[in-house]
């Protein structure tokens, strides 16, 4: 992935965005037509996940939140407009603290069509995409794992098209403060999707339930509630 940012103007914003996120995701290469900049930014805490978050889903928070491990599918989007963009993802930190350890995919409706595709990001680094095919429909499994302090593996397969990449990250300001799964919208526009599903979900290898993660609402999306490591998002 280039240093571009996913489309979400200037990860929140584009420019202005940005300073009030804290995670950016960059089009591929492959997106010549002006790709979105796909920023996962950091939970705005002001808002303290009542009413619309710029995160849909659950997210976590204690000390010594060190993985992260879970599985969804990727759901059929209609693009809306060109500006409809939108990730799932799986990560640490973000909420109350400004870094973000990341992976997920995102739908970009930039060119007219959802175009799918894989990242990793260590926020406030920008986003790294993978080359490897990505289609709706395709289920992933995905883990954020901090090894030591300040250094991160993460993996992300796709076991519908048989594909895993693994990477090992250094980030010393993290603080492994949070776990979250969610969806976001860099551009603070959503496609239309029926539902998208996470489970699986476990946080230091323990049911994600046993942390009671918050819920937040994102856009028109909300969730389900949260059962042995599953829930669904919806349309709210």
């Amino acid at each position: 992935m280039t240093s571009l940012r996913l489309r979400k103007p200037a990860r929140a914003g584009l420019a202005a965005l940005l300073a009030l996120s804290g995670a950016a995701f960059a089009a591929p290469a492959a997106q010549a037509a002006a790709p979105h900049v796909f920023a996962p930014h950091h939970a705005q805490a002001a808002r303290g996940f009542s009413g619309d978050s710029n995160w849909g889903g659950y997210v976590a928070q204690g000390s010594g939140l060190k993985s992260i491990s879970g599985s969804w599918t990727m759901p059929t989007v209609q693009c809306n407009t060109t500006n409809d963009l939108f990730a799932p993802w799986i990560g640490i930190d973000g909420y109350g603290s400004q870094t973000v350890e990341q992976t997920g995919v995102q739908a970009d409706c930039s060119s007219g069509r959802a175009v799918y595709s894989a990242w990793y990001e260590m926020y406030p680094a920008s986003p790294v995409y993978w080359s490897n095919p990505v289609s709706a429909g395709d289920t992933f499994n995905a883990s954020v794992v901090s090894t030591t302090k300040g250094s991160y593996t993460i993996t992300l397969t796709d076991v519908t098209k048989g594909w895993t990449k693994t990477t090992k990250q250094t980030l010393r300001s993290a603080q492994n403060v949070s776990a979250e799964a969610v969806i976001e919208s860099p551009t603070q526009s959503y496609p239309s999707f029926n539902q998208l599903n996470f489970a699986n979900l476990t946080v230091n290898g323990q049911v994600f339930d046993n942390y009671d993660p918050q819920a937040i609402d994102s856009g028109q999306y909300t969730e389900t509630q949260l059962q042995n490591g599953a829930f669904s998002i919806i349309p709210g």
